[in-house]
Parts: structure tokens; C-alpha cells; sequence
């Protein structure tokens, strides 16, 4: 059995982890405790990817939805909500999950990399001395601390986010975002009182203060957001502000020989799109079956890379199109330094792409298939240019081929019913869905 080491335990590589222990891989998790206080804000679809994934005590860690407050443009909003995180808890939550469950967990540092013949040699600090490890396969899932390794990068604006803590009387948890001309803010409060500000700028242009002198910056920064009073009221900050670098970033190449990449350490998000979590488990859902197609079907090596890149691409673009349309709806300051080019990155391609029958059509992919990776056909679209394999357990390319070759009113169905045995009810569905998709008239 290839010994397979993953670097980190947040959401990603936890997520690889017990993925490969259930198709009966022994992987060994290395990962160090998170080092400052933070709180991320999440949405429903990413409790679903936690449970779906196994994270049943990462999910006791969760709050309860709360209210978030938006005031953007001047404009403000309160029509949606999210479940807040304390990350550290949830990091270690994380950890016990793959315990539990059965996962080597080594709680250390990796000091040094290297390649080793056709696998890899590590140095890890656990309990207080150097440990030397070989690996065959090594999962790189540290986040934006990953190593570049050399590899090229897309990179978009340079971004800085400081991160100040605040301890104030317990409340109701809620969160708020508020744009302000040099950047944006984000305010968490969790109920034991503690509040979490972030403050979003532009590098070149933060012009930020001396080391020493950045808490007292940042709580005037705080107290002047209009949106701010219910984060700062009776609150005092904690500790010394943290700043790191938030610039959304892709790694070009994210599998390599006998390496993969996955989370942060692939793709890192613009903050503003609040989905980190989200697209760490995206990219990491899948990987098991890259691996396991890398390590034991040579033959589909190249279609495995292949699949990886496209969809960790496929997501960052799609992700930083969103997040360049939200930043074109604040014109208050459209041309200031910090919006400026983020209102036109990461290009002028929409994040949803019209679709027209003429657009659709039947190619073949890279797709998952009983944990590996194989070749079928599926039916892409501009909305879905990775391609769509099933709906309701059924591959669709044969269905859709079949609409096609019955263009009458009703042929559609007609047609699918003949392709499902007689299934009427199945086929009427299908075809329903497929003219709402815009993939027949």
C-alpha cells in the first residue's frame, strides 16, 4: 500500500483524508494548530458538504444561523444569514473527526520537503524533535502558507485583510459587511462576546501604519464604519491585530508526479466571496478518486491531472467572477485604487453564461466513476462548461441525443420514453429540466 502523507488538517485535507480511509487507504494527516483567533461566516451548502463529507464533530462547533447585515453602495440589506465558525475550535474539531474515525494524526510542523526517488522525504516537528518520514504520495493542503514550490500562479490584485479581536458583554451572534473607499469590512460576533473585525485593503495602497502603532489604526478604522456600533459598542480589542495576505491566487499546476494540491494551497478566494470552506471542500471532494486513479490506473494518470486542473480552475474562475461582479456594484468609488481593478478582474467572461440549445453539446470528459477517474460522455454548456454527466442516476448525453433526433411537440418525451424502457414519468421530468436548462427548444 503507497503511503500517503497529507499536509494540513483544515477542511481540505481532512476532507481527502477520511475520502481515502474509505476506500481503504491508511493516509497519515500532519498538522499544526491554527495560530490567532478567527471566525468565518458560512452558508447552508457548506454544512452540507461537512456532513456529507463525515464531520459530525466539526458540526457540533457550528452556531445556529444568524442575521447578517450588509451596507454596500450605500445601500442596505438584511435579507440573508450565515453560520459563523470559531476556526479554531473547528480546526481541532476537525482533527478528533479523523481520530475517530480511524486517521493517523500527527500534530507537528513539516520543516522540509523533498523529492526522494519517485517518492518523498519529510522532516516533521512532533513532540519537541525532528522526525524523518518517506512518503509515495504527498497531498498539499496547508492553505495560502503552501509552498509555491516553483510552480506558476494566476494572482489577482494584491490584497492585505487585518483581522483585529475584540472581547465585548455576550449577545446574539451576527455578522456585517460594509464597503468603505479604500476596501470593505467584515464583523463577527459570537455569543461568549468575543467580536471579530476584518479590515480588506488594497497592499500597494493600505498605507498602513508602523508595526506598534496598527491596533490603534485599526480600532479608528472600526468605530467610524457606519455599520459598526453593534460590534464595538461596550467591546475593547484583545491581543495585537493580525494582518495576512488575502489576494486570490491559482496554482497552474495542482497535480503533479505523485503530488496534489487541494484547498488554499490550489485555489485561494477573494474573502469577499465568503466560500473558502466552500470551495476547500469542492476541491477536495474529488481528489480521493484523482489519487486513487494516480496510484493504481497509471494507464488514466494524465486524464486524472487532467480532471483535477480543470475543475480547481473551472471553480477559482467561476468564483472570481462573482466576486468581480460584487465589487462592480459599489460606483461610489469605481476608479479609487482599491476597486478599480477588482471591478475588472479576473476578466469581461460572465459568471453565468446564457445558454442556447445551439450552445450545448455532447463531448467527452474526465468524470468520477466508482473512485476513479474515466472517460465519458457528457453535455456541456456555457453554464456548465466542465460538463454534465447524471441527473437522477440517468447519463444525460444519450437522453439528449435522443430529444434531438425528435424536434416535434412532445418528441422529446416521446423519445426519452422509448430510451428508459418506458419510464413516461422519469422522461417527462427529464425533459422538463432540460428545457428550463435551455438545452432544447
Amino acid at each position: 500500500m503507497a503511503r500517503i502523507v497529507i499536509l494540513g488538517g483544515g477542511p481540505a485535507g481532512a476532507a481527502v483524508a477520511l475520502g481515502l480511509a474509505r476506500q481503504g487507504e491508511s493516509p497519515l494527516v500532519i498538522a499544526s494548530p491554527r495560530r490567532f483567533a478567527a471566525v468565518e461566516g458560512v452558508s447552508g451548502r457548506v454544512v452540507e458538504g461537512l456532513r456529507s463529507a463525515g464531520f459530525a464533530r466539526a458540526l457540533q462547533v457550528l452556531e445556529p444561523d444568524s442575521p447578517r447585515r450588509v451596507l454596500w453602495n450605500g445601500v442596505r440589506s438584511e435579507a440573508n444569514t450565515e453560520r459563523l465558525i470559531d476556526r479554531q475550535r473547528f480546526d481541532l474539531a476537525l482533527l478528533d473527526d479523523l481520530e475517530q474515525q480511524g486517521v493517523e494524526v500527527w500534530r507537528g510542523r513539516v520543516l522540509a520537503l523533498g523529492r526522494a526517488g519517485p517518492g518523498f522525504r519529510l522532516t516533521v516537528e512532533r513532540d519537541g524533535g525532528a522526525r524523518a518520514l518517506a512518503a509515495d504520495f504527498v497531498v498539499e493542503a496547508r492553505g495560502r502558507a503552501a509552498p509555491a514550490q516553483g510552480l506558476p500562479r494566476l494572482r489577482g490584485a494584491e490584497t492585505v485583510s487585518i483581522l483585529q479581536t475584540w472581547q465585548g458583554p455576550a449577545g446574539e451572534a451576527q455578522s456585517a459587511v460594509q464597503s468603505c473607499a479604500d476596501g470593505w469590512a467584515w464583523m463577527g460576533r459570537l455569543p461568549d462576546g468575543r467580536r471579530f473585525l476584518q479590515l480588506t485593503l488594497d497592499a500597494a495602497n493600505a498605507q498602513l501604519p508602523p508595526r506598534k502603532a496598527l491596533g490603534a489604526f485599526c480600532r479608528s478604522r472600526f468605530e467610524a464604519l457606519e455599520i459598526a456600533p453593534a460590534f464595538v459598542a461596550g467591546a475593547r480589542p484583545v491581543g495585537s491585530p493580525y494582518a495576512r495576505a488575502s489576494t486570490p491566487i491559482l496554482s497552474e499546476v495542482v497535480a503533479g508526479e505523485g503530488m496534489l494540491r487541494v484547498g488554499d494551497a490550489a485555489m485561494a478566494v477573494d474573502p469577499l466571496s465568503g466560500n473558502g470552506i466552500f470551495q476547500a471542500l469542492s476541491s477536495a471532494l474529488q481528489a480521493p478518486a484523482v489519487i486513487a486513479t494516480l496510484l493504481h490506473d497509471p494507464a488514466r494518470a494524465e486524464l486524472a491531472r487532467q480532471f483535477h486542473q480543470e475543475r480547481v480552475g473551472g471553480l477559482f474562475h467561476r468564483f472570481a467572477r462573482i466576486g468581480r461582479d460584487f465589487y462592480a456594484q459599489e460606483s461610489r468609488w469605481a476608479e479609487e485604487p482599491f476597486w478599480a481593478p477588482r471591478r475588472r478582474w479576473p476578466d469581461a467572461a460572465p459568471a453565468h453564461g446564457a445558454v442556447t440549445p445551439d450552445q450545448v453539446h455532447i463531448v467527452k470528459r474526465p468524470v468520477v466513476e466508482h473512485d476513479r477517474i474515466v472517460e465519458h460522455e457528457v453535455v456541456v454548456t456555457p453554464e456548465q462548461p466542465l460538463g454534465v454527466w447524471h441527473l437522477d442516476g440517468l447519463a444525460l448525453a444519450p437522453l439528449l441525443r435522443a430529444a434531438r433526433g425528435r424536434p416535434e411537440a412532445g418528441g422529446a418525451e416521446a423519445a426519452m420514453t422509448a430510451a428508459l424502457g418506458g419510464q413516461t414519468e422519469r422522461a417527462v421530468r427529464i425533459a422538463s429540466w432540460m428545457r428550463a436548462q435551455h438545452w432544447i427548444a
